[in-house]
């Protein structure tokens, strides 16, 4: 694979990673799994709670657990004969950085604060 001059290794090697980590998200049902680790943050759940919330059999969910893990998005760790998954939330931080920190820093051609704005959610108050 050739790279252009103006794109370094590591900006290759981010893109790339972008590009499998958004390809993991490219299900519904991948996405609703992060979406509720996101709202279990920061315990997550054990497998049998996602099932159960989820309602698809466990060999459908432990597939896209292991594609979302294989990709860091998700993490997990073992309790005596349970797996409890979380959220992997600096990888999220991380690709959604990689997603704007062009059109939100360099270009302005989408406004920070709107991002906020469309997710419903308020900025932390910083404290004075």
């Amino acid at each position: 694979m050739r790279t252009s001059p103006k794109l370094s290794e590591s900006s290759t090697v981010r893109t790339v990673r972008a590009a499998d980590r958004f390809a993991a998200l490219g299900t519904e049902v991948r996405l609703r799994i992060i979406r509720l680790l996101l709202s279990a943050h920061p315990i997550g759940m054990v497998a049998g709670e996602i099932q159960a919330e989820l309602e698809i059999p466990a060999s459908t969910l432990s597939h896209h657990l292991e594609k979302l893990r294989g990709e860091g998005l998700v993490t997990f760790q073992r309790e005596s004969t349970f797996l409890r998954y979380r959220a992997d939330t600096a990888a999220l931080e991380d690709l959604l950085g990689f997603l704007f920190e062009e059109c939100c820093s360099r270009t302005r051609a989408v406004d920070a604060n709107a991002i906020v704005k469309l997710a419903d959610i308020k900025p932390p108050r910083r404290e004075r």
